[in-house]
């Protein structure tokens, strides 16, 4: 769709018309719009799907002596004219929100901008993305700019990608939070990390939004060539019919070039496509089609038709007519009339006009019963949806607004007031909640089904195709109509679209405004936005990773090779899988980690001597964080300081530093220490005396520098304490008798009081001190007397003031141990009295949690743990809401090994896990039982609601033997309600 619209003359009339009404307050008449009047051709964007909405009522009390030219690219009167009218229109929109006037800062050009900030950019209407502008000025306050023109855009050829560009940005709108807005100039331009916005030809200025979108090296919402297809009805139509799955309106198509994207498609349930070889000599076949179809089966039920064109050229534009069926020589003459005017690859539609549904009294799709009290046979609904991608490709419902008016009438998204579907529902006669309900969820079925196709087919074009390497469709709208069929309801998909759902929307949200109901529909695809801008600025960095870790930590050189990253490895195991995985591989031996010190300047040295220039440096092995630490301080890399790292490393010296600052809080806040448990260092059985004699009992006894609650043991006396460390001694001395749980730090121990209380982990993200994100999820019962896990769920079930409880101790303790940037799993226990820290883990958490929480929240810990050691602040959503429930179950040898070799097995696993049914993490490839065992594998399954999740996770593990009575899984659910 065009940036600027191809106006003639009566347009250009409106657009003075428009502003003069603007300065003098005049309204203008619908007879002045003359919305009925066809245009011959029409190539239309975002302003031009009907007349441009009229700001005449509003008197002008913002400022007009704003700098809106641009001095880099110039534009001409008629361009600057336009300009104007979009920035009167913002103007206007932010005055009916209550929203301040746009502040003119152009005098003071921004500048210093680096290369790691995040600029997402829209090239498109204001009242289209308005919601998305607040929506991302709240989340990323002065990175979501909107051009009011393309001439505030330049592209300049790719540094880092030969044959793309880079688009810079010299002029923009920025918003900020709390709706303020600034007209900005940027000196020099400003690297542009994601563009969207109105595709299409342009002829007002030398380049439009979908020229300045194709070939850039930045992640762009789509191109003019995506949206050719996506406004091309007979093509989606098509995507809808044969692969959606959803209904769409009988049609019978002709064109004279069949789209080769349309050649491999199945057969149509709806559509007949008659290909025909030119517009001469073919009145016959269109004459005996046209005959066939509206005699035919599909049309029995149908009493009028519609002809239309399809085509992008054709979007928005009033060239649709209507026809009773029995007129087939009017239907004739207007396809006919029709096809004179096409071109190639454009077609000719004819299809059913669909009634809308006679309340009266249907069957709903799961077959029960509606029943009205105040049937309304003369209404027709429209229902509107947006939807988004969200992450790891997945379509995602954000919208649904409905429309209403004559049955006996087109109803079009600029002549109905939107309003929610509910109230659309209970106005046309439908009441019952469950019935409501139900047609939500097929909405949202079907919808995301159009999304998914597209996506689809958007993912089998080539690079040219779809206009750059970089491009893809973020968002589209779906309309529908609810009919029925034999007294059940149904949806038809009537099109979709790249910009008339998304205004409509927009409105409702607007409107909403005014008596204080919330946005949000918008959060879904500004999330999109910065995570594919975020993923544009790590691509191509280079990361020195010190530690592989195990299976458990498969997924890291997985996601580094898919994010662009570019790994250089230190490893002490020179066969370790992961050196085919990076793009380099340092061998160095560094398991002993009491001489961390030496590491490091060796580690250095060997850098140095590949001529690697590093962006970055991290670990996310437990043994390796202070070797980490002191590696960045040498190169000048970010980190949390090494005297952190070491505190928050040995358990015992986290308490005992926490409780030693009691006094450092600031003044209204708790000390971390009232979160700290009394605790003692153990390195001999002296030691353990002295420990007994100052510290109540029962206890906690583990390891120092332990994971996977190795070592760990309830001890209730003196001797216990004695006999546990006796054995520990002797069983676990060195790296190589359980490799992986610390023991290169030495086997010291710590005997700490035990708390009782609900099980949670807060993991955090850090970036200067400042806490950008917390994800908090319970444990279930642990077995004692070692401890280890049993189960967990995802997000928490607590009340929202006991998780704000347990996200402040867990970001207190992480600063009081000095831990100011990074990203940190905090193990804490509720008390009745609030919460108890177990341990900080100084890096990013482990097991499943990754894996949770990019499922559950939709934000890859991972790669934020990147960013931070890069110097870039990951923008993400301080209190993102939860997409699903998980709730997952630890396996373990010692009490699965039979069900592991059988009906458990880690292909039957697998299998389940690939097919949906479960979500599995591999904790470990060894089958092989220990006394001091870890878990070797979690496996967890979604759901809508916790408790579906949780009876989802129990069927499946009481039918594959994982249920026990020694292992009670429905024990270990049950603190999760």
């Amino acid at each position: 769709m065009a940036w600027q619209p191809a106006w003639n003359l009566q347009n250009q009339k409106l657009l003075r018309q428009l502003h003069q009404s603007l300065f003098t307050g005049r309204m203008l008449s619908l007879d002045q719009i003359n919305v009925d009047q066809p245009l011959i051709l029409k190539e239309l964007d975002w302003a031009e799907q009907g007349p441009l909405p009229s700001i005449g009522s509003l008197r002008p009390h913002w400022r007009q002596d704003v700098s809106l030219d641009c001095k880099i690219s110039p534009e001409d009167s008629h361009a600057r004219a336009c300009t104007a009218y979009y920035y009167d229109l913002l103007q206007g929109t932010l005055q009916q929100e209550g929203l301040p006037e746009t502040i003119d800062r152009t005098k003071e050009p921004c500048t210093g901008f680096s290369s790691t900030e995040v600029t997402i950019c829209i090239l498109g209407s204001p009242t289209s993305y308005l919601s998305v502008l607040l929506e991302g000025g709240s989340q990323c306050p002065g990175s979501m700019l909107l051009c009011l023109s393309p001439c505030w855009l330049s592209k300049v050829p790719s540094l880092l990608r030969p044959g793309e560009s880079s688009l810079l940005v010299s002029k923009a709108i920025s918003f900020e939070q709390g709706g303020r807005t600034f007209l900005e100039e940027f000196s020099p331009p400003r690297r542009v990390t994601y563009f969207t916005g109105s595709f299409g030809p342009c002829k007002e200025h030398e380049q439009s939004a979908g020229e300045l979108a194709r070939d850039l090296d930045c992640p762009t919402g789509g191109s003019g060539e995506l949206a050719r297809l996506l406004e091309d009805k007979l093509l989606t139509r098509q995507l809808l019919d044969a692969r959606a799955q959803v209904g769409v309106p009988p049609t019978l198509a002709f064109t004279f070039q069949r789209p080769q994207l349309l050649q491999g498609l199945a057969a149509q349930r709806s559509l007949h496509v008659v290909e025909l070889s030119g517009k001469e000599g073919q009145e016959n076949l269109v004459q005996e089609e046209v005959g066939a179809f509206l005699q035919g089966g599909a049309m029995e039920p149908y009493s009028q038709v519609v002809v239309k064109p399809s085509g992008w050229r054709w979007s928005g534009a009033h060239t649709v007519s209507f026809h009773v069926k029995a007129e087939q020589a009017a239907v004739l003459q207007a396809v006919l009339a029709l096809l004179e005017t096409l071109e190639e690859e454009e077609s000719a539609l004819v299809e059913a006009f669909i009634p809308t549904a006679r309340f009266t009294q249907f069957s709903s799709p799961d077959n029960s019963s509606l029943c009205s009290t105040s049937p309304r046979p003369n209404l027709a609904i429209r229902i509107c949806t947006v939807v988004c991608r969200s992450w790891a490709d997945q379509p995602l419902l954000t919208k649904v607004v409905c429309g209403m008016g004559r049955a006996d009438k087109p109803l079009k998204h600029q002549a109905t007031v939107p309003q929610t579907l509910e109230s659309s529902l209970q106005e046309w006669g439908m009441t019952d909640e469950a019935q409501i309900t139900a047609i939500r969820a097929q909405i949202k079925q079907k919808a995301e089904a159009a999304m998914r196709a597209f996506m689809e087919m958007e993912a089998e074009l080539s690079v040219e195709q779809r206009g750059g390497r970089r491009t893809q469709t973020d968002v589209i709208g779906v309309d529908f109509l609810l009919t029925s069929s034999e007294e059940v309801l149904q949806l038809v998909a009537l099109e979709m679209n790249s910009q008339l759902c998304l205004e409509t929307c927009a409105l409702f949200e607007s409107m909403g405004q005014a008596v204080g109901v919330p946005r949000g529909s918008s959060q879904p695809l500004v999330e999109t936005m910065l995570r594919r801008a975020q993923c544009h600025l790590m691509e191509g960095k280079h990361v020195l990773v010190i530690g592989a870790g195990g299976v458990s930590k498969k997924f890291v050189w997985e996601a580094a090779r898919e994010y662009g990253l570019k790994i250089h490895l230190v490893e002490s195991d020179p066969n370790h899988f992961a050196s085919q995985l990076v793009q380099t591989f340092i061998h160095y031996d560094s398991t002993d980690h009491k001489r961390d010190e030496e590491h490091a300047q060796r580690v250095v040295e060997l850098v140095q001597e590949r001529g690697l220039h590093l962006d970055g440096c991290l670990s996310y092995w437990d043994d390796c964080m202070v070797l980490t630490a002191l590696v960045c301080e040498q190169l000048g890399l970010r980190c949390s300081p090494t005297a952190a790292m070491r505190v928050a490393k040995q358990k015992s010296r986290t308490h005992q530093h926490l409780l030693r600052r009691r006094k450092d809080a600031p003044r209204g806040w708790p000390s971390a220490a009232v979160y700290a448990v009394p605790c003692w260092h153990l390195e001999s059985q002296a030691d353990v005396e002295r420990a007994a004699h100052h510290l109540s009992f029962p206890g906690v006894m583990k390891l120092e520098y332990g994971a996977g609650a190795v070592g760990v043991k309830l001890v209730e006396d003196a001797q216990q304490c004695h006999l546990h460390f006796e054995k520990i001694s002797q069983d676990l001395r060195e790296d190589t008798d359980h490799p992986g749980i610390g023991l290169g730090w030495g086997n010291a121990m710590l005997l700490m009081e035990y708390v009782s209380g609900t099980e949670h982990d807060v993991d955090l993200v850090i970036f200067e001190g400042r806490m950008l994100a917390a994800f908090v999820s319970d444990n279930g019962p642990t077995r004692v007397p070692c401890f280890t896990e049993t189960a967990a769920s995802m997000p928490t079930c607590l009340p929202p003031d006991r998780e704000a409880q347990l996200v402040r101790a867990a970001y207190q303790c992480c600063l009081g141990c000095g831990l100011t940037d990074g990203v940190f799993n905090v193990e804490l226990k509720l008390t009745a009295a609030g919460p108890k820290l177990i341990e900080i883990n100084p890096r990013m958490g482990g097991f499943y949690l990754r894996d949770w929480i990019r499922e559950v929240f939709g934000v890859d810990i991972m790669l934020a743990a990147v960013m931070v050691a890069c110097g870039v602040a990951p923008l993400l959503p301080t209190w993102p809401q939860p997409r699903t429930h998980l709730v997952g179950v630890m396996c373990v040898v010692s009490q699965h090994m039979q069900a592991l070799k059988s009906t458990a097995s880690l292909e039957t696993l697998q299998a389940l896990h690939e097919g949906g049914v479960v979500r599995l993490n591999l904790l470990d490839d060894k089958l092989i039982s220990r006394e001091y065992e870890e878990p070797y594998c979690n496996v967890a399954c979604g759901g809508p609601s916790r408790h579906e999740a949780c009876l989802k996770v129990l069927s499946i593990c009481q039918a594959l033997g994982i249920d026990s009575p020694q292992y009670p899984v429905a024990h270990f659910l049950s603190h999760f309600k």
